[in-house]
């Protein structure tokens, strides 16, 4: 396959799964976010979309970069695995926090997710540092967005 299909295909599935997120996060969801008490650390909600669909690219030349390295052998196979699953757990925090109007469920949703981007960028290391590297921004981020919701489920009980 050619590099540059390759490379479409890996950044169009990451930000295949932030639509998912995007698709759960509505009007109404984001009218009931406006009445939650926020801690002062909360970003803009404005600053959200641009940071994630730039996360989401990086994500999927990071996806490439590993996904070059050959579809067989054990640490491609790993890396690639822990992708997968990280990547369905970030599809599945937006309908859990806001889609179902729960910080509760979205903690139980994202404490998990950073343990597996956690792995997945030391498996992506192993693989192709450079894609390791370029998770990084995501894990960051996702771990703020931690802190942030575990202040909204303490401050909104």
């Amino acid at each position: 396959m050619r590099a540059s299909l390759q490379l479409v295909i890996s950044i169009g599935i990451c930000l295949a799964a932030g639509a998912v997120g995007a698709l759960a996060t509505n009007r109404g969801s984001l009218d009931w976010y406006a009445t939650l008490q926020r801690p002062a650390i909360t970003p803009p909600s404005w600053l959200f979309g641009p940071v994630w669909t730039l996360l989401y690219v990086l994500m999927g030349v990071a996806l490439f970069l590993v996904w070059r390295r050959g579809l067989e052998g054990a640490r491609v196979d790993l890396a690639l695995g822990l992708f997968a699953a990280q990547l369905a757990l970030n599809a599945l925090w937006s309908p859990a926090f806001f889609g179902l109007r729960s910080p509760g469920l979205g903690l139980v949703v994202i404490v998990p997710l950073d343990v597996l981007i956690v792995l997945t960028v030391l498996a992506f290391w192993r693989v192709a540092p450079t894609a390791g590297a370029l998770l990084l921004p995501y894990l960051g981020w996702t771990g703020f967005a931690t802190v942030l919701n575990a202040f909204l489920f303490t401050m909104n009980r």
